[in-house]
């Protein structure tokens, strides 16, 4: 069962379903150009490790935890300072202990040289909020725009701040970077909200191969039935993070139409 949305769903933006839609993407991407690539290239899936604590955990699942302790109220004719009771029974708290948070991304290489030629990047939630998840994506991404090697950067997240690049006064809620080592510092940059189709685009390759297409409609349309999302997703709900106004209207009414939502 395919997506009602015409191009990103942003309900699979929820954290309860994005972690493996981002697992489920970047699979279904290498086993798309797999096939195409072979036999000068593959398609290789490698991870990016590194350590959060304090309120980075926050965003791999850690609920905030507000901790109040209760006080006897004050009596002047004994004291003028406020003494901390200790509470009869404990409280839960969160300690900030480090935890350690794995990202998948593309790596496309010559299968002689073992070069790596493309990079294909899918952004996560760590990527695009302040912390270490966004300091070691940034420097990964430096390193690869200093280099010889392609980058694709994939943004299907409407939180967060955007990845830094000049010129762009487009306004929109996804966005598709395609940067070509040839072209530096020039890049592609595809901008599309909501209720645009996924532009598809190029993977960029050395200068005498022919570059397939990336479909990602399509491959996001087999994540969304192969996993069962159909079966998973509330609409009756709004999605998360929360939509504006008028595109809250606009999906309303999709989803009536498809039968997805009851009637106000």
């Amino acid at each position: 069962m395919p997506s009602p949305f015409p191009g990103m769903n942003p309900y699979l933006e929820n954290p309860e379903f994005w972690s493996e839609v981002h697992h489920l993407l970047i699979s279904i991407l290498a086993e798309t150009l797999n096939p195409q690539l072979l036999p000068k290239y593959r398609v290789a899936i490698e991870k990016r490790v590194y350590q959060m604590n304090g309120d980075d955990a926050l965003l791999v699942g850690i609920p905030d935890v507000t901790v109040e302790h209760s006080r006897t109220p004050i009596n002047l004719n004994q004291s003028n300072v406020a003494v901390a009771t200790p509470p009869s029974t404990p409280v839960t708290v969160t300690v900030p202990v480090p935890l350690e948070f794995r990202e998948g991304y593309l790596e496309v290489r010559e299968v002689t040289t073992k070069e790596v030629v493309t990079v294909i990047e899918v952004l996560s939630p760590t990527n695009k909020r302040s912390g270490k998840g966004r300091e070691t994506y940034l420097e990964k991404r430096q390193q690869v725009l200093a280099s010889r090697t392609h980058l694709v950067e994939i943004d299907l997240l409407r939180g967060g701040k955007p990845m830094p690049v000049f010129g762009d006064n487009t306004q929109g809620s996804y966005r598709i970077l395609v940067s070509q080592c040839d072209r530096r510092p020039r890049a592609d940059l595809y901008v599309f909200n909501l209720q645009d189709l996924i532009p598809t685009f190029p993977l960029p390759l050395r200068t005498e191969d022919t570059e397939p297409i990336i479909d990602l409609h399509l491959l996001l349309d087999r994540v969304y039935d192969r996993a069962g999302y159909a079966f998973a997703i509330d609409y009756n709900g709004e999605p998360l993070p929360p939509a504006d106004p008028t595109t809250a209207e606009w999906i309303d009414v999709l989803l009536q139409e498809n039968q997805l939502r009851s009637m106000h």
